[in-house]
């Protein structure tokens, strides 16, 4: 079963379930996937659909972070709940440790020792990541390993 198709199956266990925050998160995501294959002007492969995924998740952070700022937790905790929704989406994500191993394997093959080296890195880290892991934490974690 494809991506979408599990997209579609579970929108529609959902709306049964009266679970309205799945719903709602759902929708969004399909929302995300329409707009994505119009642009694209082609049915979306797996990896794209995480893609997408992926940038909801990217995007839900940020708005967490500055609900917290604002001090509205009850829309940072439902903004949470949808980001553990879409992680259904994507693989199993790597631990930090997991994520700091694979950079010193990418550091090592790349022979890479100072942070000029961070564009190399994170582009033969982030295609062996792919769909595991969100840049940002990669990014991080290397610019630590790298200085």
């Amino acid at each position: 079963m494809s991506l979408n198709q599990k997209i579609n199956e579970d929108l529609k266990d959902a709306m049964k379930a009266r679970d309205s925050i799945r719903v709602s998160c759902l929708r969004m995501l399909k929302t995300a996937l329409k707009n994505m294959q119009i642009e694209k002007r082609r049915e979306l492969e797996d990896k794209e659909i995480e893609a997408v995924v992926s940038s909801l998740i990217r995007k839900g952070k940020e708005a967490v972070k500055e609900f917290r700022n604002g001090e509205r937790e009850e829309l940072a905790a439902k903004e949470e709940q949808e980001i553990e929704i879409y992680y259904e989406y994507l693989p199993r994500q790597l631990t930090p440790e997991e994520i700091e191993e694979t950079l010193r394997e990418v550091i090592s093959e790349l022979s890479a020792t100072s942070p000029r080296d961070m564009g190399k890195v994170m582009k033969a880290a982030m295609a062996r990541m792919s769909g595991q892991a969100q840049g940002k934490e990669v990014s991080e974690i290397a610019g630590r390993l790298l200085s």
